[in-house]
């Protein structure tokens, strides 16, 4: 194999590696109680307090990195033709962090995205807290149906009858799968769907606010999580006090409690910075096609690991919405190409258009 294969291979193999490590701890964090507290609040503000002290250290690394005359940050990549870019650029790792600085007149104007941005990964992790984890791709497979619809509604986008009947596909393969779970649960499936429905809220926020960023993912994720952390501090407060302070002579003393956090929290970080290095080495369009097979494998590993029971319609749930989710993914593609001639206007960009660039700053889903 040429170095470029090994390089790439090397970039999906981690991305996977992060993505279903980050999954499976962050489910023993939110059910286990020999591990951790009954506090998926208090769990997920302190992972937005790591991944902001992440975003800091790698700001100073940054500004270390940019005085180098090869230091550059180039934004990801928004065309869909695999190898667009030519071989994988390597520059400095550091050079594409910027000065992590917390400015009030910004932070107001990110302030609403913070808001979804909460909701969003709250409802993420209660619905992973909830639901068994062979399940949870099924619980959060609406994103695109909720995609469509904004994008239908809030941005005039018309949907072509291929779309229509991805979507068809992906609803039928959530009502199948939720047929299927034998542990099914209501409120964790409803917290899926809401978790889905912020995440396309949240693609929507950040497309309006990463202006005020200068278009940096990175000083995004920095902003978000600071704000996130001050935001949870009265949820905490308020829904979990109790529990919290139940737990100050039992597991808050616990070595493995705070690395089990502390690592989960990194791996909300690193799942940004994978998800990055794999879309430049590859392609938008080969990003979503692995991200829907290491979903795949992830909800298979989990019947043996987490000792889930399978089901017929439960496996043909999960296969379906992956599918459907492929699918539309295609059809969004071939739709795109019909607007790249420069004779013709540009659509508004819709709603999915900004995923792959939202998935960097809502690295905790």
């Amino acid at each position: 194999m040429d170095e470029n294969t090994v390089y790439i291979a090397s970039i999906v193999a981690t991305y996977w590696f992060v993505s279903i490590s980050m999954v499976y701890l962050n489910k023993v964090l939110m059910s286990n109680e020999g591990v951790s507290i009954d506090a998926p609040l208090f769990v997920t503000w302190y992972q937005c307090v790591i991944t902001a002290l992440i975003c800091w250290c790698a700001g100073k690394c940054g500004e270390r990195a940019q005085r180098l005359p090869s230091a550059s940050y180039s934004a990801v990549s928004q065309n869909d033709a695999e190898g667009a870019g030519g071989p994988p650029a390597r520059p400095s790792f550091f050079a594409q962090f910027p000065k992590a600085e917390y400015k009030m007149s910004v932070a107001k104007r990110i302030f609403p995205l913070s808001l979804v941005f909460v909701g969003m990964i709250t409802f993420n992790n209660l619905c992973l807290k909830w639901v068994e984890v062979s399940f949870y791709n099924v619980a959060r497979s609406l994103t695109i149906v909720f995609n469509v619809f904004f994008s239908r509604c809030l941005l005039g986008i018309p949907t072509s009858p291929k779309t229509l009947l991805c979507l068809a596909l992906v609803v039928f393969g959530f009502l199948l799968g939720s047929h299927g779970e034998l542990n099914f649960s209501l409120r964790g499936t409803i917290a899926g769907i809401l978790s889905s429905l912020f995440v396309s809220l949240n693609s929507i926020y950040t497309k309006k606010v990463l202006p005020a960023v200068d278009d940096n993912h990175w000083r995004l994720t920095f902003y978000n999580n600071i704000n996130a952390v001050l935001l949870f501090i009265p949820l905490v407060t308020y829904f979990e006090g109790a529990a919290v302070l139940a737990a100050v002579n039992g597991q808050l003393k616990s070595t493995t409690f705070w690395s089990a956090m502390t690592v989960a929290g990194f791996f909300g970080f690193a799942i940004g910075i994978v998800t990055v290095l794999q879309i430049k080495a590859t392609s938008p369009l080969s990003h979503n096609i692995s991200g829907t097979a290491k979903a795949a494998v992830q909800s298979m590993m989990a019947f043996y690991i987490w000792g889930n029971e399978a089901t017929l319609f439960g496996v043909l749930g999960i296969f379906t919405v992956l599918g459907g989710s492929l699918l539309y993914t295609f059809v969004k593609m071939n739709e795109n190409k019909q607007f790249v001639p420069s004779t013709r206007p540009s659509p508004a960009p819709s709603v999915d258009e900004t995923e792959k660039n939202t998935e960097m700053t809502s690295s905790k889903v």
